[in-house]
Order: structure tokens, then C-alpha cells, then sequence
């Protein structure tokens, strides 16, 4: 693939990623996106220009601010350093088509949407609602250049059956044990994750859905063990979903097949 379009699709990613951080602090509290500029939480000094290069600005100085030497989360550089490395995976996998644009739309929001579920437990609309817009618009952007529909009408499919699904799990859950681990958000989520993945195959779909609900029994086990959760605790689900979707866009057809052809199917 061309080196120099991966390498800008990297760079994008990583200016994205420190826009990210503005976002998962700023969203659920209510604050504007744009005002005012980003500042020090602490001394409330504006981050200058220079110091606001992803990753390099926080090793430049040193984890702390420049005006009050306060520490600067690790969180910062890691969201910055992950957005741009799967921008860079995402364009690789899915390749130069317009339906690219949906993906990294979807890997941005995506981020955005796990770090706010795991500190507020909440899946904002604000981020989901113009994910699946984008994502559809962007599929139906590349069959009308292609002009093949059939990836198209798989994907609408593939988003309402697994959105079907988690809304009838909420459903039956709330009937059955009178409350249910599955929240309106991870149910909303779950169709943009359909969307995208059965966009590539139903086995990435078959795969992606299975990986987020083995991830997620995985992580709910770890944080009983550990202590730092309950059987009757409120976990947030949608990073497990988001995990699961990124395997099943990578590697979920891969995966599909080596297991078809294992069980002679």
C-alpha cells in the first residue's frame, strides 16, 4: 500500500486522538467542544500550540505543565498514540475506498465512546447518532462509486439483526430477572457495529458479535476476582462490544474461514 498516504492517515489519527481527549472530558459534562481553547484543568493556563503535539509535547515535558508542574495523565499520549495506530491498521485492512471514511469515523467516536462509558457508564447519543449517519453514508458512498449494492443491503441486515438482538436481550432480561446488564446505549451501539461488520462478511459479523460477548465475560469475571466489581455491579459493556468489533474487522472473515474449513463445513 502507498506508504505515504498510511503514514498521513497515521498522523490524522494521532491529531484526532489529542481532539479525542477534549471530547471524553469535556462531552459528558456538557461543556463546549470548541470553547474555551484547551487549558490546564489544574491552573486553568491555555495549552500552548507547542505544547499540544501529540504524544511528543508529553515527553518533551516531562508528564507535567508548564505553568503549575502539575502531572498530565498518561491517558493523554495513550489515546493520542492508540487513535493514530488503528487509523493506521483501519486503512490497511479496509483500503483506499470511501467506505474507509465511515471506518475512521467509527474508530474515532469508538474511542471516544469507551472511555466515556467506563467513567460515566453512559453511551452518549451525541456520538452515536452521527456514527451511524456517517457510516451509512459512507457505505452508500462506495456503491454508488463500485456500483455494487450487495455489500450495502448485508450491512443494513447485518446492523438490524445485531441491533435486534441486544434489544431483545435488554427485553427478555427485564422480563425474566426483573433488570438487565444491557443498557439503551449498548443496544443504540450495537447496530453501528452490525453495520460495519457485516459490511465485510457475515463472518466477520458471526465473529466480531461473539468476541465483544467473550471479552466482555472475560473482563466481568477479571473485575469480580479482583475486587473491584460485583456480580450485581453495573459494568460498562460498550468497550467490550468496541473490542469485539475491531477483531471482527481485522480478522473476523480470516477467522470464520480457518473455522469453517476446521469443522469441514
Amino acid at each position: 500500500m502507498n506508504a505515504f498516504l498510511l503514514t498521513w492517515t497515521a498522523v490524522l489519527g494521532l491529531m484526532i486522538g489529542s481532539f479525542l481527549n477534549v471530547v471524553v472530558w469535556r462531552l459528558p459534562r456538557g461543556e463546549s467542544l470548541s470553547h474555551p481553547a484547551s487549558h490546564c484543568p489544574i491552573c486553568g493556563h491555555p495549552i500552548r500550540p507547542y505544547d499540544n503535539v501529540p504524544v511528543l509535547s508529553w515527553l518533551l515535558l516531562r508528564r507535567r505543565c508548564r505553568d503549575c508542574k502539575a502531572p498530565i495523565s498518561m491517558r493523554y499520549p495513550a489515546v493520542e498514540l492508540t487513535t493514530g495506530l488503528l487509523f493506521l491498521f483501519m486503512a490497511m485492512s479496509i483500503g483506499w475506498h470511501l467506505s474507509l471514511i465511515g471506518y475512521l469515523f467509527f474508530t474515532a467516536t469508538g474511542i471516544a465512546l469507551a472511555l466515556i462509558d467506563i467513567d460515566t457508564r453512559r453511551l452518549p447519543d451525541a456520538l452515536t447518532y452521527p456514527t451511524y449517519l456517517v457510516a451509512i453514508a459512507a457505505l452508500a458512498a462506495d456503491c454508488v462509486h463500485s456500483g455494487h449494492w450487495d455489500p450495502f443491503v448485508r450491512a443494513i441486515e447485518g446492523m438490524a439483526a445485531l441491533f435486534g438482538f441486544y434489544f431483545a436481550t435488554r427485553v427478555i432480561g427485564k422480563a425474566v430477572l426483573g433488570k438487565t446488564a444491557m443498557g439503551l446505549g449498548d443496544v443504540k451501539l450495537s447496530g453501528i457495529l452490525g453495520l460495519l461488520l457485516a459490511w465485510l462478511s457475515w463472518g466477520a459479523l458471526a465473529v466480531g458479535a461473539f468476541a465483544g460477548f467473550l471479552v466482555g465475560a472475560v473482563g466481568g469475571v477479571a473485575l469480580i476476582v479482583s475486587g473491584r466489581g460485583k456480580l450485581a455491579s453495573k459494568i460498562p459493556y460498550g468497550p467490550y462490544m468496541l473490542v469485539g468489533a475491531v477483531v471482527g474487522i481485522f480478522w473476523g472473515t480470516s477467522i470464520a474461514h480457518w473455522y469453517l474449513n476446521l469443522s469441514g463445513s
